[in-house]
């Protein structure tokens, strides 16, 4: 794998739309360097019969049954509500028209 140039970082950058340094540029060029001989290693590894993951630890959801509760009465509701009509939160317009 051969390095990654100076101007490779200032096109990835000019894309970003980010300004370096000469000094910052030269530090990425390095260390985008080392992440791509870090992955040409990874792709050494044999993973022939290793299961594909999306997560590393199994993702289970705990899910509650949804149960049937009184909610609050109307009025508690909307006390704390800085405006209302009673039956809606009155909110600021946030949608041009």
């Amino acid at each position: 794998m051969n390095a990654v140039e100076h101007a490779e970082v200032k096109r990835i950058a000019k894309l970003a739309r980010l300004e370096l340094s000469t000094e910052e540029i030269q530090s990425l060029s390095h260390q985008l360097t080392d992440i791509l001989h870090y992955v040409e290693q990874l792709e050494t590894v044999d993973t022939d019969g290793v299961e594909p993951l999306s997560h590393v630890h199994d993702v289970v959801n705990n899910l509650r049954k949804d149960e049937v509760k009184t909610s609050l009465p109307r009025e508690q509701v909307f006390r704390n509500a800085p405006d209302s009509d009673g039956t809606y939160f009155k909110v600021p317009k946030v949608i041009k028209d």
